[in-house]
């Protein structure tokens, strides 16, 4: 009889405690050291708190905008009488117009043929090219060999037709009175750059008041009247005025010139004489130029 109870009383305890084991969730001794363990462990189920963890991971981060290159600079001396920096790129953009459709001007009663498409007798770079009775820039400027002041000056050019580069690199030259007074030529046909430096601007010192630019390979015209600058003795009486008219629109109305033109800065007035000649600028794109002759003006 006393066999029996403990025997009943041991089943008991077992039972009890796989019972306890069950509703607590707890885990069974560990095999002691040495033993084989046999039991299949069931991989742990994936938990909230992970799934949570991989919907929060940081975003790739973004690359860093590329900054548009500016189209002018803000280090430069600021032109007398306006805000501006010379070739400021925030000054505001002359308002892009429409012109008439392209009506070429023979020479008048009176005018100085300088270029009628047969030769270069009326200048002194013979390298450049002539082609189509237009002339373009191989090597260095062009210079007229007779020397004007007062004048009317009719010319007629065209940015190369299959436009390359941007800015201040895209169908560059210039139209200089006196040598020293430039009239900027430039394909500006949707091509920003900065203001005073964009087609008929007087470079550096006055965008034109509309930009009446054609398209790349269009001929277009620049109708120039120019009063060259008086002196007595060194002293500045009168400054150079000009009048532009580019493709039959005045964008630039009897504007007082500040000084000689040039890059980055104003130049100063220094008596050079009462005449110079019309210049033409190489910068390394094939411009055509055609059709030029000058008026000059009765004094």
């Amino acid at each position: 009889m006393n066999i029996l109870k403990v025997s009943r009383v041991v089943l008991t305890g077992l039972f009890c405690v796989a019972l306890v084991s069950v509703l607590t969730g707890c885990e069974q001794p560990k095999p002691k050291t040495g033993a084989v363990d046999k039991t299949v462990k069931t991989p742990a189920p994936k938990t909230e708190t992970q799934i949570i963890e991989i919907d929060t991971l940081p975003p790739t981060a973004a690359k860093p905008a590329v900054k548009p290159k500016p189209l002018g600079y803000q280090n430069t001396p600021i032109i007398p009488g306006t805000k501006w920096h010379v070739h400021d790129g925030l000054r505001p953009q002359p308002k892009i117009v429409t012109p008439k459709p392209f009506v070429s001007s023979p020479p008048p009663v009176g005018a100085i043929v300088l270029f009628d498409g047969k030769n270069l007798d009326k200048w002194k770079n013979k390298k450049w090219k002539l082609q189509d009775g237009a002339m373009s820039p191989t090597k260095g400027g062009q210079s007229s060999i007779d020397q004007f002041g007062d004048i009317q000056l009719h010319i007629e050019w065209a940015s190369p037709k299959v436009p390359r580069g941007s800015g201040q690199g895209r169908g560059n030259s210039g139209v200089y009175l006196m040598g020293r007074y430039e009239v900027q030529v430039l394909d500006s046909y949707n091509n920003k750059t900065y203001p005073d430096g964009q087609a008929a601007a007087i470079y550096g010192q006055f965008p034109p008041m509309v930009n009446a630019c054609r398209g790349p390979g269009q001929w277009q015209t620049y109708d120039i009247t120019f009063i060259a600058p008086k002196f007595k003795g060194k002293k500045l009486i009168s400054p150079a005025i000009i009048t532009v008219v580019h493709n039959g629109i005045v964008v630039h109305d009897k504007v007082k010139v500040l000084g000689p033109t040039a890059h980055k800065r104003i130049g100063k007035y220094t008596d050079s004489g009462p005449t110079g000649p019309i210049n033409l600028q190489h910068h390394g794109n094939p411009v055509r130029f055609r059709n030029i002759w000058v008026k000059p003006l009765s004094k």
